[in-house]
């Protein structure tokens, strides 16, 4: 695309907003900071570097297309290439699967920081401040219950497993000179209708506890809630309600994600009463067909009203947005790039709503004029926005970068 064009369009653009009252230039400097943390685990359909399984404990993933990275370098090798398809400087999502294991077993209850040295070391050479998550699924003792099991064997073997996740993300965190963000998600649950719904929720409340008692400077922790697990279907022991009220009663972060609600739900509206009890929130953005099926995040109502709510709310700066999907049905870059394009589109048409216009109307009670700007605003030129954003990044505009991802297939993902 000629850039004359973009950069014409753009100007076009510009006024345009301006008689709404919208700074569009003051708009991508606000996109331009606004990191995203990207999924290591789209590249390999949550495999990770410890047993080479498919998934189990209440999640999984479909499709089998070809090019799934296989080991730690062909997963680096995919991120780096997805680096250079995104405007902006963004983070990196691990699971505690994804360690280097040096090809040697390590079970979780004795993960350390030195099988994360060289993921520390390669984000620094790439420009990526890392994240992470403990990871309590896909393991012989991950069964129905792990943080939540009466058994206190397999009770401790998780608890341990967390603390290390933890000091992990300390280190991370600390060579970063930036919190790492750590997320906290158990599939707890049960198929069927429990009579002592309570004991587990005590159980795992008790164990969230022991993990958070030891002090670290370098990590913020949050907390992720789900409606229920495939197999576990009757009952969640982490289920929004506790957390809502873990988080709430700690003063810690809430994980939001998108694809544990029912379909019907607007999660935007769980964000402005949260945000009244929480210092923070995690967003791990997906897009639920038939509940967390875990699609690519596409440009949707739901995710533009997640983002306009958060602007509305003038809470950007409170999230800490991330990915979480994994589509191994398609070319697995593909989805990466729609995913995280999807989601700056929903961002950047957040910000560049009239919102003081909007709010004038609302405290006047001018509804009528509310709504109908509201609607206008929805036709304003953000693509125009959107393609000199990432002109300015020197990525490609437009679907321009469908051919890069054809190119890269051809000469790396095909042949593995």
């Amino acid at each position: 695309m000629k850039t004359e064009l973009i950069e014409k369009a753009y100007a076009v653009a510009k006024e345009r907003y301006a008689a709404v009252g919208v700074d569009t230039d003051a708009v991508l400097d606000q996109l331009q900071k606004q990191q995203i943390s990207l999924h290591c685990w789209q590249t390999d359909d949550v495999v990770g570097f410890e047993r080479n399984d498919a998934l189990s404990g209440g999640i999984q993933t479909t499709g089998n297309y070809p090019g799934r990275a296989r080991n730690i370098d062909e997963v680096r090798k995919d991120i780096e290439f997805v680096k250079t398809l995104i405007a902006g400087n963004h983070r990196l999502n691990l699971h505690e699967i994804y360690g280097d294991f040096g090809n040697q077993f390590v079970d979780r209850d004795q993960v350390d920081v030195k099988h994360f040295e060289s993921w520390i070391q390669w984000a620094k050479e790439n420009n990526m401040k890392l994240d992470f998550n403990s990871t309590s699924f896909s393991h012989p003792k991950s069964g129905n219950l792990t943080l939540s099991n009466p058994d206190k064997g397999i009770r401790d073997f998780w608890i341990e497993h967390t603390k290390r996740c933890r000091r992990i993300a300390d280190a991370m965190g600390k060579a970063q000179n930036d919190h790492c963000i750590m997320n906290i998600w158990v599939h707890d649950g049960s198929k069927d209708m429990p009579v002592q719904r309570k004991k587990y929720r005590e159980i795992l409340a008790a164990s969230l506890d022991e993990i958070m008692e030891e002090k670290l400077d370098g990590v913020k922790n949050c907390f992720e809630a789900k409606l229920f697990g495939i197999g576990l279907e009757s009952y969640t022991v982490g289920s929004h309600d506790f957390y809502t009220a873990y988080c709430a009663t700690r003063k810690q972060m809430f994980t939001l994600d998108t694809g544990h609600y029912e379909p019907t739900e607007n999660v935007s509206d769980f964000i402005s009463t949260l945000l009244m009890y929480v210092p923070e929130l995690m967003l791990h953005v997906s897009r639920p067909i038939r509940w967390d099926s875990d699609h690519v995040t596409i440009m949707n109502d739901q995710t533009l009203d997640l983002f306009k709510e958060l602007v509305r709310s003038d809470a950007l700066d409170r999230a800490h947005v991330g990915l979480d999907y994994f589509d191994a049905s398609i070319n697995r870059i593909g989805a990466y790039i729609v995913g995280t394009r999807a989601t700056q589109k929903c961002i950047l048409q957040a910000l560049l709503e009239p919102k003081q216009k909007l709010r004038e109307y609302e405290d006047n009670g001018q509804n009528f004029e509310r709504l109908a700007l509201m609607e206008e605003a929805k036709s304003l030129p953000f693509g125009a926005v959107f393609d000199y954003f990432n002109l300015k990044n020197n990525v490609p505009v437009g679907e321009e970068y469908i051919a890069a991802i054809q190119q890269y297939e051809k000469d790396v993902t095909s042949k593995r």
